[in-house]
């Protein structure tokens, strides 16, 4: 009856590829109305239809990490792939059905606040999982997030390094300055800032998996004396820097931050300063997190649209003085990403377990259908607090931008 029921929610969605739904006593429904062999889907215990009927988006992704539902002629992306294309958001489905996203109400956003003591525990919950782990499927700098493909067909390497030199183009740095690296990772931006431009970086975090990594990283290029890495809160920082740069940090801020974390960094930047705020981002309105992605991989995240960040950075009067919306880089990194873990999966579940690679199979395919079909993107934001701190054209971007890919190839 369950599995009946998951089959006509499913079939109504779908327009694209087809589904074969076999449950745990044999019986076959099958949905959507693609051409082609069908992907053969097996729930393995009469409890997962009624907990997808229940609560799809939390229990799809528990059911397959259990092992509790099996893809059996293709993988967890294969399936999320068809789910998705059928439900573009460019075609305005994607808030609705199976898939439906809830929204914050008022207490939801009190309930998600961030504390410096919860933000610390969020951060320990991902990456401080150890250093084995992120070495089996990122880039040798280590970056952790979506990389800049000048062509789709370059490699994750390449993609990585040409992400570091278009944000440092937009910093226009200069000799002498100051920059503070907000979430700074393993520390790969601060080392690549300092070598393109010779500036002095300052780079803070809540990892200390991260904080060591970064650290020794400085003493090995010999730079420990102008590339300095603390860990602490963004909101208990003093001082004034000449530039400001977040990667990757800003989706952990939670929603109820925002004016707190541009009031921050207001008061951070110099008055002639500049900052470049690149995160995930949500296009149109936003909603409520992922609840499979907020309880497995990234608690207390959320991902901002566009206005949110606009309404919170003008109340600091800080000036958006670039937006990029990078749509599909994301998704070219993630498949690199999946592609190194499923190359190397046998090590994954030596470090931790099957259950743990499946489950992370399954947020990275998750990751690549959103950006490629669903309502994510990246945001680029270049902010000022003075409207002349920059030069009048963007020409120095692309300028300054090529000069840096060849410091860092080199």
């Amino acid at each position: 009856m369950m599995l009946a029921m998951v089959s006509k929610l499913v079939d109504g969605l779908l327009t694209d590829g087809r589904l074969k739904l076999v449950g745990p006593d044999g019986e076959v429904h099958e949905v959507g109305k693609g051409s082609g062999e069908p992907l053969v889907v097996r729930l393995h215990d009469r409890k997962v239809a009624r907990e997808l009927v229940l609560n799809p988006r939390l229990k799809l992704g528990e059911a397959y990490m259990d092992g509790r539902l099996t893809i059996e002629n293709g993988s967890i992306l294969d399936f999320l792939e068809i789910v998705q294309k059928s439900n573009r958001w460019e075609e305005g489905k994607a808030s609705g059905g199976f898939f439906a996203r809830g929204k914050l109400t008022g207490v939801k956003r009190w309930i998600r606040r961030n504390s410096p003591a919860a933000s610390r525990r969020n951060v320990a919950h991902h990456y401080d999982l150890g250093n084995d782990l992120y070495d089996l499927f990122l880039d040798q700098r280590r970056q952790y997030s979506c990389a800049y493909l000048t062509d789709p067909d370059n490699d994750l390497e390449t993609a990585q390094r040409d992400k570091l030199a278009h944000i440092a183009a937009k910093l226009h740095m200069r000799e002498g300055d100051h920059v503070l690296d907000i979430g700074s990772g393993w520390g790969g931006l601060a080392l690549a800032l300092n070598k393109v431009a010779g500036v002095r970086v300052t780079g803070i975090t809540l990892s200390t998996e991260q904080l060591a990594y970064a650290r020794a990283k400085a003493e090995a290029a010999g730079v420990a004396d102008k590339v300095k890495f603390e860990l602490v809160d963004y909101r208990k920082l003093e001082g004034q820097f000449d530039r400001i740069v977040s990667v990757g940090m800003f989706e952990h801020v939670g929603e109820a931050h925002y004016d707190e974390f541009y009031a921050a960094c207001r008061r951070l930047l110099k008055p002639d300063g500049v900052m470049l705020l690149h995160t995930i981002g949500k296009l149109g309105s936003a909603g409520a997190p992922d609840p499979f992605t907020d309880k497995w991989i990234f608690p207390g995240y959320h991902i901002p649209s566009l206005s949110q960040m606009c309404t919170a950075s003008e109340k600091s009067r800080l000036i958006a003085s670039d937006v990029e919306t990078l749509r599909l880089h994301y998704a070219y990194t993630l498949r690199h990403w999946l592609e190194r873990v499923e190359k190397h999966r046998k090590d994954v579940i030596r470090l931790y377990d099957e259950r743990f690679y499946r489950m992370w199979c399954f947020y990275l395919s998750g990751g690549i259908v959103m950006f490629e079909d669903g309502a994510a993107c990246n945001y680029q934001v270049q902010y000022v607090r003075d409207r002349r701190a920059l030069p009048i054209t963007r020409d120095y971007m692309v300028e300054t931008e090529a000069l840096y890919r060849e410091r860092l190839a080199g």
